[in-house]
């Protein structure tokens, strides 16, 4: 794998929008904690700062050690990270007089600069900070300004040290990705080599590499990463992979017969295992989302121990990992808490003594698909919508039964092939149903119901790492929450989520 860009990480909410931005111009990146500094910066070229909660003046702000970076790479600092060179190195950060936050304008850019190369004067930028530089550090030239802003760009002489107090990475700055693009190509001179079919030949060679002529297993789910990792792997090894999809009970209704069906066709090895009893009397009487997620992950290796114990000398377990999975379960002092576990991050209990390959862990979801098209897979299978590891349990808020999966896979289905037919599936990027943990009053006909409540989620997104709610025509949600409560026994009442990813999540739980 290319290593070009480092993000050090300071607990930012937008970090990984930096990472989205930076591969879009084709520039491979990772992203690290702050206080985790690879050892080792040869392959890297270049290096950000991200923003941050704390303040540099807080006794417990981030204190990163810099000296294998400042002075010896192009160094990018943002807001978080330009305060903290200015004010560790002769410059002054003090409260704003005004809270910083939302759209500005630069009103000041320095000419002959190429960083800011084809950025116009009265480019919009994002604020996001209650802290300003009044004070620019030693050897700081500045280089632009908005109204309230004066210092919000400089660069530091006689090194390739450049920082802004505004964010480039989120869509109000109309310029950023063009500030990325001057830092990161035209002054550090990194290389835009990171397409899909770059990074299919790197991960072919890599497997084949690293896994030889060994056994691999790997559990399908039907989904998008699951299967390019799948495709990916067996252009690598061949025969030499064996896939295994389980049903855990809390799939989609049809959702086995379905994707075995799908997979027939495409030259894999595929096994699917029915161990939906053996899950849903696992998660019986436990409400605790958490406790749900551990649970699907323990049993969920039990019975792949299982079936992989009947295959013989297996030294691989293949996973479909992908990298905001890596980043949320990244839970350290600094950097952004850890929303939820993931029951695929984490290694495996001792017992397995299986190493584990994860073709994927490195990209973002859009990427993913563009890996998977270039791979030849079916765009169908590659348009489905996200869907949880831990499947409908996340789904039903409260303990899981038998006939809670039975209602809400019944209003899943209706509400997915609802958006099909009326040609919206792709136009959302993700959407299902949640089984609330209340009952409601209700009539039909002359009788009094007191039944469940469902609400509709629909977003866009690209990623999953921000999320807006997607505006369906009111007459297709009238008539899928009429079609639902008409069909699906057990519901009397209908809602549509209208929250956005921050500061809801996609997911209820």
């Amino acid at each position: 794998m290319q290593h070009n860009v480092l993000i050090l990480d300071f607990g930012s909410q937008y970090t990984q929008l930096i990472a989205r931005r930076v591969r879009e111009l084709n520039i491979f990146c990772e992203i690290f904690p702050y206080n985790q500094i690879p050892a080792d910066l040869s392959s890297f070229k270049a290096v950000i700062l991200s923003g941050s909660p704390y303040s540099v003046r807080a006794e417990d702000a981030p204190h990163p050690d810099l000296s294998q970076i400042r002075g010896k790479m192009p160094l990018l600092a943002v807001c978080y990270g330009a305060q903290y060179l200015a004010h560790f190195n002769g410059g002054e950060v003090a409260p704003s007089n005004i809270r910083e936050y939302g759209r500005a304008n630069l009103t000041f850019i320095k000419d002959d600069e190429d960083f800011f190369e084809e950025i116009a004067l009265n480019s919009q930028v994002w604020m996001s900070h209650s802290d300003t530089i009044k004070q620019l550090p030693s050897n700081g030239v500045r280089l632009a300004s908005t109204k309230d802003v004066e210092n919000a760009a400089y660069r530091i002489e006689g090194e390739t040290t450049y920082a802004i107090q505004f964010h480039p990475e989120v869509y109000h700055s109309t310029d950023g990705k063009q500030l990325l693009e001057n830092f990161l190509v035209k002054i550090a001179e990194v290389p835009q080599s990171f397409t899909p079919n770059a990074f299919v030949e790197d991960c072919v060679a890599e497997i084949q590499e690293k896994v030889k002529s060994d056994k691999v297993v790997l559990g399908l789910s039907g989904g998008v990463d699951s299967t390019v990792a799948a495709v990916l792997l067996h252009k690598a090894i061949g025969a030499n992979l064996y896939c295994i999809f389980v049903n855990n009970g809390l799939l989609r209704k049809n959702e086995f017969e379905n994707v075995l069906n799908q997979y027939k066709g495409m030259g894999l090895n595929v096994k699917g295992v029915d161990a939906s009893a053996r899950f849903l009397s696992a998660l019986e009487g436990i409400s605790d989302p958490e406790t749900k997620r551990k649970t699907i992950g323990r049993v969920f290796i039990e019975v792949f121990d299982d079936e992989a114990n009947q295959l013989t000398d297996v030294k691989w377990l293949a996973q479909g990992t992908i990298y905001p999975d890596v980043i949320e379960s990244v839970s350290v002092k600094g950097p952004s808490a850890t929303i939820k576990s993931h029951h695929n991050v984490g290694g495996l209990p001792d017992y397995m003594k299986l190493q584990i390959v994860e073709p994927l862990r490195m990209l973002f979801k859009d990427e993913v698909r563009r890996v998977g098209a270039t791979l030849g897979i079916d765009p169908e299978l590659l348009g489905r919508h996200p869907f949880p590891g831990p499947g409908l349990s996340i789904r039903i808020l409260g303990d899981i039964t038998p006939e809670k999966v039975r209602i809400l896979q019944d209003v899943d289905a209706i509400f997915i092939d609802g958006l099909k037919s009326h040609g919206l599936y792709n136009k959302v990027w993700q959407a299902g149903a949640i089984l609330l943990p209340v009952n409601s009053v209700g009539v039909m006909g002359d009788e009094r119901t007191y039944e469940k409540v469902v609400a509709l989620r629909a977003v866009e997104s690209t990623d999953g790492m921000t999320a807006d709610w997607v505006h369906l025509p009111y007459d297709f949600l009238m008539k899928i929450s009429n079609e639902i409560i008409n069909k699906v026994k057990g519901v009397n009442r209908v809602v549509y989520d209208i929250s956005s990813k921050p500061p809801a999540t996609i997911e209820w739980e």
